[in-house]
This record gives C-alpha cells, structure tokens and sequence, in this order.
C-alpha cells in the first residue's frame, strides 16, 4: 500500500511540471494596464498614485496621463539649437512658387490743372486801367471777350502821329506804313488802325480782348508763381483779381492767366525704391473717390528732379475734363501697370522685416532656422523674392507666429 501511494506521488510531480508550462500566459497588449499618476501644476517633480494635494502649495493634484508627447521623436541637437537661431514649431510650410505675377505699382495722387494751358494776359504798353470787365477769379472767358479798357499816354502819342503823317505827309508812305505797324505790334486791331486813318481822331482808352478760351487765374495765387509738383493752393475761393480799375500797369506786365479747364493732368507720387519700374506709356488706372469715378490714362511724364521736402518721384498722367466732372485738387488713387515678372513668390507673412535685413524661418527637419533672404516686387498678400531661398525649400507661413516682439533673431550674416 505505501508503495501504491509512493507511485503516485512520484507521477503527480512529473505532471506538476508540465501542467504549470502549458498554462496559457496573460497578453500583455491588452492585460496592460496605465499606471495613473498625479502630479502639482506647479511643482512638477510631486508625483502621487493616488488623488490628493500638493505637500508643498496645497493646490489640488491633477491626472497625468503618461502618454508621449507630440515631439518625442526631436532628437536632442534640435533641442539644444540657439533659441535666437532656430524654433521647434509645427506651424504649418510653404514652399516658394515659381510663377509669373503682373506688376502693378500703387500711387496716391492729385488732381491739379494743366499748366500747358496757362496763357498769360500781359500789358503790351504802360496805363492806367480805366474800365475792367472781367472782376473775379474763375470767370469763364471767350476768345474775343472784352477784359479792360487802357488809358495810355504812350498810345495816344503814336495814333496822334499816324494822323498828322496820314493829314499832313501822305506821299511819305515809308513813314506811314512804320506808324501803322509801331501800332499794330502794340496790340490794336487792323480794323482800329484804317478807322484811325479814315476818322483822323485818336482813341483815348483802348480795349484789351482775350485771344484764349477758359477761365481767369489771377497771378497773385495763381499756380504758375509756384512749383509745379506742389500741392495746388485752395481754389475753392472766387477770389477778386489782383488788378483794379484805376491801377496803372507797366509794359509787359502780366495781368492774369487763361486756364483751360477742359485739360488737367493727375500728379501721382511714386517711393523711390519703386521708381525704377515707372517707363513712360505705360497703362495707368486712376479712381477718384470723391467723385465716383474710374478714368484710364497712361504714364506721360516723369519728373526728372525731387521737389524741395518731397523725397518721392512725381508722375503726370494727362487727363480730358470735357464733362467737367474732375475738381482740380481731388485725391486719386492709382494703379501702374509695370509689366511682369517671373520669379519665386511666397505670402508677406512668411518674410519678417528686421530692418535692412529680412528673414523667412526655414523648415529643418522639426525646427525652423532664421533664413536671410533678398525681395524684390510687393503686391497686396505675396512678395517675391530674388535670393536665399530654392523653389524646394519650405518655410513658415506666418513669421511672426515664431518670433516674440522682444527677440533677437540671429542669422549667419550677423554675429
């Protein structure tokens, strides 16, 4: 009987061997199980397996979940890069595109008139103004139109000698025709001169006519005693003329000015890192908005000087004003059309300006790294850009969403 009960006790040890290594192991992929731990907001290195409060600040512990965070896959060089050179981001990249963007180039301006139809008035002998017709700034005039009666010492003595030459020596042609032309070339009319001789009796006042269609600038505000680029003077004013009845005036004096208001040119103001692109000819849209209006034109004229206190280049645009609906001294606003260019482009907010230089943030990897590069053309939301970059590149869209206002961004052009 012990020998039975040995037996078995012998074979139930066998057994407990192998029974014990084909049990089934646990799986450890879906027996896992989080270790939860809880941790300060504020003092990191408190970690607790269980809820409660922090041993140093009191504050409620929170959950931490353990799991691996976003750039767990940054090595530690890219960790360890200049903050001043380079940021890790995962904003989102752009590469520059290589395409063909129309040129056109923005300008602000004014209307003003056009001083090719300034005409002057001028006195061709000395008097004294007996009568004046035309009394205010802005009066339309005709050609023709009557302006002023002159009283004239000098004119009176020259048809005085025509009469006694015509009366007295009328074989002495030679003498009569150089009397005949001295008043002619002083202004009097052919008609006036043979009703002189017909008559025999001198005019005392003698007329000035208009030989110009427009309206009248006085000379004492008139724009022809300024700079030409200027901004105009305020002509909203009917301002009285200059010259009175009773004044005396001198040979070759200029009384006032005939404008053309049919003719005005716009004056557009170009930065001078622009001006280059300006050509002449070249297609120009301008809007007036006070008036509501659109006119097109084309680039007639490039001022060749800076005006004094103004440091940018002025461009004329010739403009018809038939309907009279342009008012001399409206802001405009235009647009050039300079032509094309082919080149890489990229959004303006992927370029920061930092001075004389600027920078686009170059994708390296996980990091950005600060990137000098050249510009050229700067449109509404793209600029292009000349140097620096590869068309296989890629950089940040927006800049400034890896630059604080306080930062010093350091590049390899700057120690």
């Amino acid at each position: 009987m012990k020998r039975k009960l040995k037996n078995i006790s012998v074979v139930l040890l066998l057994l407990l061997p192998a029974a014990c290594m084909n049990h089934p192991k646990p799986n450890n992929a879906q027996g896992t199980v989080k270790k939860v731990q809880y941790t300060c907001p504020m003092h990191p290195q408190v970690l607790e397996d269980h809820p409660g409060t922090c041993p140093i600040c009191g504050m409620t512990l929170i959950k931490k979940t353990g799991q691996a965070s976003e750039g767990t896959n940054i090595d530690l060089h890219t960790v360890l890069m200049p903050v001043n050179s380079s940021v890790v981001s995962s904003v989102p990249a752009v590469s520059p595109a290589l395409k063909t963007e129309s040129d056109t180039l923005k300008a602000d301006g004014y209307l003003d008139f056009d001083t090719r139809t300034f005409n002057n008035i001028a006195a061709r002998f000395s008097g004294r103004i007996e009568k004046l017709y035309i009394k205010y700034a802005f009066e339309d005039i005709h050609s023709g139109e009557r302006i002023m009666d002159i009283y004239s010492p000098d004119m009176v003595t020259a048809q005085l000698d025509l009469i006694y030459l015509v009366k007295n020596s009328p074989a002495e042609t030679g003498l009569i025709h150089a009397a005949r032309q001295r008043l002619l070339l002083l202004g009097m009319t052919t008609a006036k001169v043979a009703e002189i001789e017909k008559t025999r009796r001198a005019y005392y006042t003698l007329p000035l006519y208009s030989p110009y269609d427009g309206h009248v600038h006085d000379v004492a505000h008139s724009q022809m005693s300024t700079s030409a680029e200027s901004m105009p003077t305020d002509y909203a004013q009917n301002l009285p003329l200059a010259i009175k009845e009773g004044m005396y005036i001198e040979k070759g004096q200029t009384l006032l000015n005939i404008v053309d208001p049919h003719r005005l040119w716009a004056i557009l103001k170009i930065r001078q890192s622009a001006a280059g692109l300006v050509k002449l000819g070249q297609a120009v849209s301008i809007n007036i908005s006070d008036q509501d209006m659109a006119v097109n034109g084309k680039v007639n004229f490039i001022v060749p000087a800076l005006q004094a206190g103004d440091k940018a280049t002025s461009v004329r645009v010739y403009l018809d004003n038939m309907s009279h609906k342009m008012k001399v001294g409206s802001l405009v606003h235009a647009s050039i059309a300079t032509g094309s260019r082919t080149g890489l482009w990229l959004p303006r907010t992927a370029v920061i300006g930092l001075g004389h230089t600027e920078i686009a943030w170059l994708k390296k990897g996980n990091a950005y790294q600060a990137q000098q590069v050249q510009t050229g053309t700067q449109k509404a939301d793209e600029i292009q850009i000349t140097g620096g970059l590869t068309a296989a590149d890629s950089v940040a869209v927006n800049g400034q969403y890896l630059a604080d206002s306080e930062d010093f961004i350091k590049i390899n052009s700057h120690e």
